[in-house]
């Protein structure tokens, strides 16, 4: 599109034009239409689509003032469609990109005009209610009603926040969400999500109507589904990787780690991408510990133990007081309690020392971090060794993943230009607490790079862009690695799930560290 001329450009997801000349066109064509498409013509060379709602109103507006109109355009796959006309500038154009995640909806508003991100929230999914986990809300939602109840709840909550942004200005929306999310949007079955082989309904949703998902916004507001690759590789996968733009890269090769419901893992470049999946998500999260919470207010998310004295540092988010751990914090904890000697190398607590912080708790050793007079709730924050060792497994198949996709790959881990880590975990995590429990190699310590919210990224990404033809692509270069299936994952993930791992070897900055503390065998 050239706009050098039309008075403002956009983005490529919606344009606003200022179409001149009027009264030239409309005494040269025979039809109204025909002579606002020749007048968009000099700035559009793509095809232009007018609805009938705007049909309606292009008679007056073209004669009552025959210099100029504003014309605001929403991108289709091949086309553009002419969403709103005005006599003047608007005030308002809107864009929304949303992350529809399985318990946390963030939203991000966009200012086409002022071509700037002005507000961004999130709020808690209603689908919760139903059960934490999506299995759940899958098997409820085999019965036609239930699937229609899960997307009123989802549909109803984000149009409250709609309703707050001035929704009859807002003219596209982008969003993203796991294969599930995204069917639970669109009303589509689920029957076939949770039994093999784990058959989406569509891969590629493309462009629809917002009311046609009864969602507030203008009349002709445009919304963008993100596509999924697959039931594991999900919308909010894709949007992550739109973001992050490892699929463009030519310089080496690199990682994208997704830590959520489950974790997604991605070695690629421009050339190819190779993804696995697996269910150490909730465990790296604090998802299944006792007083495991998400990254927010109160959650502890970094640990330091000092043997000798006896005492437990801690820092938390936004510095209020503890009321859980997050999974970052859940990982510099482990890592601490495995240097000061606390735990054995299989997860197995050594009570020898800090005896007081040791405590029967539903019948099992637990650990406390915080005592009862220290947190929010007057609640002890504790962790057992089960959740440990529940850990442990989890870290073990992150880095089997990571292994496995390089060894399928042909390549080493010093091959690895980046790690791209997305969510809060990414954010948060302390890289050196992860290494030293051998669930990211070495060379991650100085190549590691939170992304924060990498699909709610993506997704605002778009509303900038519009680049149908770079998703698609994506979803052209992902070669999905069934784990269940690879006798080489079975062989290594035993010895992963030791810390760091059975061979020392992978670990030789972790192994010195172990042999200065008298931990390890020279």
């Amino acid at each position: 599109m050239d706009c050098s001329m039309c008075g403002r450009c956009l983005s490529e997801a919606v344009q606003v034009l200022k179409v001149e000349n009027l009264k030239k066109y409309l005494e040269k064509f025979n039809f109204d239409s025909q002579a606002l498409l020749k007048a968009l013509g000099k700035y559009i060379s793509e095809p232009v689509r007018i609805p009938l709602y705007i049909l309606k109103k292009l008679p007056s507006f073209l004669r009552k003032k025959e210099s100029s109109l504003w014309i605001v355009l929403g991108k289709k796959e091949n086309e553009w469609e002419i969403l709103e006309i005005f006599y003047e500038l608007p005030e308002n154009v809107l864009g929304v990109a949303v992350d529809l995640g399985s318990t946390t909806i963030a939203f991000y508003v966009y200012d086409f005009l002022k071509n700037k991100l002005i507000k961004e929230f999130s709020i808690a999914n209603p689908q919760v209610e139903i059960g934490e986990d999506i299995l759940t809300r899958l098997h409820f939602a085999r019965k036609p009603e239930n699937l229609k109840y899960i997307n009123q709840i989802t549909i109803e909550a984000i149009n409250r926040e709609l309703e707050s942004i001035d929704f009859k200005n807002i003219y596209y929306l982008s969003i993203c969400g796991n294969t599930a999310m995204s069917q639970f949007l669109t009303n589509l079955p689920v029957d076939y999500l949770f039994i093999e082989p784990y058959t989406p309904v569509t891969n590629w949703y493309g462009v629809f109507e917002a009311k046609d998902l009864n969602l507030k916004s203008h009349p002709l507001a445009k919304v963008f589904i993100f596509p999924c690759a697959g039931s594991f590789l999900g919308g909010d996968i894709i949007a992550g990787l739109y973001f992050s733009e490892i699929y463009k890269k030519e310089d080496g090769y690199y990682f994208y780690i997704d830590v959520g419901t489950n974790a997604e893992v991605i070695l690629g470049n421009k050339d190819f991408l190779l993804a696995c999946s697996g269910a150490a998500g909730p465990a790296l999260e604090g998802g299944i510990f006792d007083c495991g919470i998400q990254a927010e207010r109160g959650a502890i998310e970094t640990v330091e133990i000092d043997i000798s004295q006896k005492k437990i540092k801690y820092q938390t988010i936004d510095n209020g007081l503890p009321t859980g751990i997050c999974g970052s914090g859940v990982i510099d904890l482990i890592a601490q309690l495995f240097l000061n000697r606390l735990i054995f190398f299989d997860g197995k607590f050594s009570p020898v020392y800090f005896k007081e912080r040791f405590k029967k708790i539903k019948d099992e050793l637990a650990f406390i971090i915080a005592f009862s007079e220290e947190t929010a709730d007057k609640k002890e924050i504790y962790i057992k060794e089960s959740e440990i060792k529940s850990f442990l497994k989890s870290k073990g198949a992150m880095f089997t993943m990571l292994y496995l996709l390089c060894k399928k790959t042909g390549i080493e881990f010093k091959d690895i230009k980046n790690f791209y880590i997305a969510g809060s975990f990414g954010n948060n995590i302390k890289v050196k607490s992860a290494v030293m429990l051998g669930m990211l190699p070495e060379i991650a310590l100085e190549r590691t790079i939170g992304l924060g919210n990498s699909a709610g990224k993506g997704a605002l990404k778009f509303l900038k862009n519009a680049n149908f033809s770079e998703i698609m692509s994506i979803m052209e270069k992902i070669t999905y690695l069934e784990l269940n299936v690879e006798q080489e994952f079975m062989k290594f993930f035993p010895g992963a799930q030791l810390i760091p791992n059975v061979d020392l070897e992978m670990f030789p900055l972790v192994k010195k560290e172990l042999q200065k503390r008298g931990l390890c065998l020279k």
